[in-house]
């Protein structure tokens, strides 16, 4: 049986780990508002039909946007808040 999701899926996945710029594990989250670390990337979440990145994934946190792909504690940091992306470093505005 032929699955369009998981191809797209596995698509983004490929073409992610080719594109070492787009290795947002490696990278530190920091708010530019207030200069405090929020830590680590955990995940991305992609919108399947574009092939989009719509947020990054820190673990842990007070500032928190509901989402279904992430835990109670999660901070889910949405695209456009994503004011620049270094080699070693995520700045955010949240």
């Amino acid at each position: 049986m032929h699955n369009k999701k998981n191809d797209e899926y596995n698509l983004l996945g490929d073409f992610m780990q080719d594109n070492k710029g787009l290795d947002f594990k490696h990278k530190e989250v920091i708010n530019i508002n207030d200069a405090r670390r929020l830590g680590y990337v955990q995940d991305v979440c992609a919108d399947l039909e574009t092939g989009t990145i719509t947020a990054i994934i820190v673990p842990g946190g007070s500032n928190k946007f509901i989402n279904f792909f992430s835990s109670s504690n999660d901070i889910v940091i949405k695209w456009e808040n994503i004011k620049c992306i270094g080699d070693d470093l995520i700045l955010v505005e949240i």
